[in-house]
């Protein structure tokens, strides 16, 4: 007698996409709300009311996410817990931003660096386990996978070269600070987006994960990891 079909508890796939569209909604956000163009994402923080909510909210919200996922391996657990207490460091110790003391100076630029690192490198985790399947979805996603890792590590490059170079690519891009980090939220964000595995097209109807709560999913056996 086949068992009846229970729902999961909690469902990892649509936390994915919960956390993706976060980190694609930030950016756009923290600025309507600021109601100033920002000179990064960061300076939200020092513009109080609905801009600060969102920045500290949303980073929390991923830091909460990341630290409950494990993941497939030992070192995407250990990846999502030191990402998740890197997205807390940006949160709780805001940037100098030009204007403000820092609480600790350099905690917040430093988490910041490392949680695009670490970002980076799961999105190294994903390309391999979806390209290790082999088929023509699965070859798509990793394809957006290795897209986005070298998209979020070109920010942080192009940041910290600014950063070492006191300002010398920022006197000539304005607000280069703000598009680099757009670009590390939005690559973060289409990449847990895809893991969903809730989008046709880069996933087999075996693979696709469906948000009614009412509809049943494949079976763990016929589900193609990432």
């Amino acid at each position: 007698m086949t068992p009846a079909f229970k729902q999961h508890e909690i469902d990892h796939h649509v936390l994915k996409l919960i956390v993706g569209i976060i980190a694609l909604s930030l950016a756009n956000l923290t600025t309507f709300f600021a109601g100033v163009p920002l000179e990064s994402i960061s300076e939200s923080y020092h513009e109080g009311g609905w801009a600060r909510d969102f920045f500290v909210g949303f980073l929390f919200a991923i830091g909460a996410f990341l630290l409950a996922y494990n993941g497939e391996c030992t070192l995407e657990m250990v990846l999502a817990k030191v990402a998740a207490l890197a997205a807390l460091g940006v949160a709780i110790f805001p940037c100098q931003c030009g204007r403000n003391d820092e609480i600790i100076p350099y905690v917040h630029y430093v988490s910041a660096v490392v949680m695009f690192l670490v970002l980076a490198c799961l999105c190294g985790v994903f390309y391999r386990r979806a390209h290790g399947k082999g088929h023509r979805q699965a070859l798509w996603r990793a394809w957006i996978y290795a897209t986005c890792g070298v998209a979020i590590l070109g920010a942080v490059a192009v940041l910290v070269a600014d950063a070492m170079s006191g300002g010398a690519i920022s006197d000539k891009v304005h607000r280069l600070v703000f598009y680099g980090e757009r670009v590390g939220l939005v690559a973060f964000g289409v990449s847990w987006l895809v893991a969903s595995r809730v989008f046709p097209g880069i996933t087999t109807p075996g693979e696709r994960v469906s948000l009614l709560p009412f509809t049943k999913n494949p079976s763990p056996g016929r589900m193609s990891n990432l």
